[in-house]
């Protein structure tokens, strides 16, 4: 299989612009209540797929700055989605002086590819950002990983999985500093989220039967209502988490559905992901919003 790892966000992105496809926005360019990155730019490529992140930095942001940084992976149960998912949440942790990157991974709809995959991709994304954290202005000692459902998956993979590995990677750690988790389909194994589709290799895949001492923080936001993860699945891995000697907080939400952070809890669920941050050193003073406003 023909793959490249790109190798540098500078000269890749000066690739983009003369084949037409990196692209640099500000938000002047675009209606005012549209969200749009501060630019994209790629960072794997297999056969013909290209595989981007999507930048969101701060005001007056420079390559030489050592800000915190989040990578986000957005849901879809390993089949589709897309970045854009985490457009508003990457928007407004930018405005608290954070790197916050929104990342694309092959999914079964657009790749034909296999859950597996959505790990490696990740996984690589990580390393990526961690590996040109000096290029991007990023502190790679402060990258955190995000995302919702299956996109919580990857990024509680990229903390407690061991395989999956692309070979082409750098050799950089893909271990974020902290976990910001909403719903995720962490439980893989026997009657959790999706094992059938990973029978073969759920032990080695289900972040929650990976962990170990040196998982980071997590903060986790789960629906009591979710279909998908029953509020059990939540309680025990907070409870494995914390017999580890590991800090992990659950935050249940009333009545509340599977994606809920999306629209019906966004501003609660920010609100509360700022304060874990802050906590963690990542961001600093308050939150800029009320969550009853």
């Amino acid at each position: 299989m023909k793959s490249t790892f790109v190798n540098s966000p500078l000269s890749l992105a000066r690739q983009w612009f003369i084949a037409v496809i990196t692209l640099t926005l500000t938000a002047g360019m675009m209606a005012e209540d549209e969200i749009t990155p501060t630019r994209i730019v790629p960072f794997k490529q297999i056969e013909n797929v290209t595989l981007s992140l999507h930048l969101f930095t701060p005001e007056g942001h420079q390559s030489t700055d050592t800000k915190p940084a989040i990578v986000f992976f957005f849901g879809g149960g390993w089949n589709g989605g897309t970045p854009e998912q985490f457009y508003p949440q990457s928007a407004y942790l930018a405005s608290r002086g954070m790197v916050a990157i929104c990342a694309e991974y092959r999914t079964k709809n657009n790749h034909q590819t296999r859950p597996d995959k959505c790990i490696e991709d990740g996984k690589s994304a990580m390393r990526w950002v961690r590996y040109f954290a000096h290029e991007l202005g990023i502190d790679p000692h402060r990258i955190a990983a995000g995302g919702g459902s299956a996109g919580g998956h990857v990024a509680a993979t990229t903390a407690t999985v061991e395989g999956f590995n692309y070979p082409m990677d750098p050799p950089v750690d893909c271990a974020p500093q902290a976990l910001v988790l909403f719903n995720p389909v962490y439980d893989n194994g026997p009657g959790g989220y999706g094992h059938d589709r990973v029978a073969d290799y759920w032990e080695s895949f289900s972040p929650m039967h990976n962990l170990d001492e040196s998982t980071p923080p997590t903060t986790v936001f789960l629906g009591t209502h979710d279909k998908l993860i029953p509020v059990e699945t939540g309680e025990k891995f907070q409870g494995l988490m914390h017999a580890l000697g590991c800090r992990s907080e659950l935050h249940l939400y009333e009545a509340q559905g599977h994606g809920f952070f999306n629209k019906n809890k966004y501003k609660e669920t920010l609100y509360q992901a700022d304060l874990f941050l802050t906590s963690l050193g990542f961001l600093t003073g308050a939150p800029s919003f009320s969550p009853e406003h």
